[in-house]
């Protein structure tokens, strides 16, 4: 599978198959571990589908990997960059990149590249095969990078409460760290590539900008990320979905309402 600079058909939902003893031994799984990270709130019924799905298409890729939902618990407006920087965090010495995923989009082509992204980051959803977004700078819903590359950026801006615009903020910092980002080729299912399973009429996404939000929303936040992520771990639980297995992390945010009053919505 090639990967460009900026296709065969997949069940809509595989069996699961757990060859999680086998791939601990068999050299054809490759060296590297992938920790899939899900900034989720409440969208329980796509979680139900998606970890099943995601756990037996990654099996079946011979993708080591590991499911990790970072789940928001606090009051505040939902912070997905805050949350895959915490998922970062927390995903600990037995995996080496990682894959900021939606948990509403699922692959149907088996042909996709989850690999370890050495050259760069991989922008699985490209503009190209993503059902919504055509913009050529999106970088959202499914980006591969090495641990050593986020951490290069210095993770993703903790600025953005709400839905939206943090993959804007953060395609500049791909560009200010000098990596080049690559997207996949010979892909011919074009906008049938993935199946988005969220349904805006049930629910509705937090897309409201409020006081300096709407200046703040596009600029470059220079300082923040990684290094002034601020967050506390309420607990830590392993289960199995459908037979998938994945650790769930219960996660309070803080927020400096002197930096961002609009982390709650008065």
């Amino acid at each position: 599978m090639n990967r460009a600079v900026v296709d065969s058909a997949l069940p809509r939902q595989p069996c699961h198959q757990d060859r999680l003893v086998a791939a601990a031994d068999d050299p054809s799984w490759g060296p590297h571990r992938m920790a899939l990270l899900i900034p989720f709130r409440e969208r329980f019924e796509e979680l139900l589908v998606f970890v099943p799905y995601m756990h037996a298409y990654l099996n079946n890729k011979k993708i080591r990997h590991k499911i990790l939902v970072i789940n928001q618990v606090d009051h505040y407006r939902f912070n997905r960059a805050s949350l895959i920087n915490v998922g970062f965090t927390e995903s600990g010495n037995d995996t080496d990149y990682i894959a900021m995923h939606d948990v509403d989009l699922l692959p149907q082509n088996i042909a996709l590249d989850y690999g370890f992204p050495e050259s760069g980051p991989f922008h699985i959803a490209s503009p190209e095969l993503h059902p919504i977004y055509h913009y050529k700078t999106y970088v959202g819903g499914i980006l591969l990078l090495t641990k050593q590359h986020y951490q290069m950026c210095n993770g993703m801006s903790n600025r953005f409460w709400g839905w939206g615009r943090e993959d804007d903020e953060f395609y500049r910092r791909l560009r200010t760290a000098g990596l080049q980002l690559f997207r996949p080729t010979g892909i011919t299912t074009g906008y049938e590539t993935f199946r988005h399973i969220h349904d805006p009429a049930w629910r509705k996404r937090d897309q409201k900008r409020v006081a300096a939000q709407k200046q703040e929303q596009f600029k470059v936040d220079t300082d923040g990320g990684l290094t002034n992520l601020r967050y506390r771990v309420e607990s830590r639980k392993e289960m199995t979905i459908g037979g998938a297995p994945c650790t769930v992390i219960n996660i309070l945010l803080e927020c400096d309402q002197t930096e961002t009053p609009w982390c709650l919505l008065n």
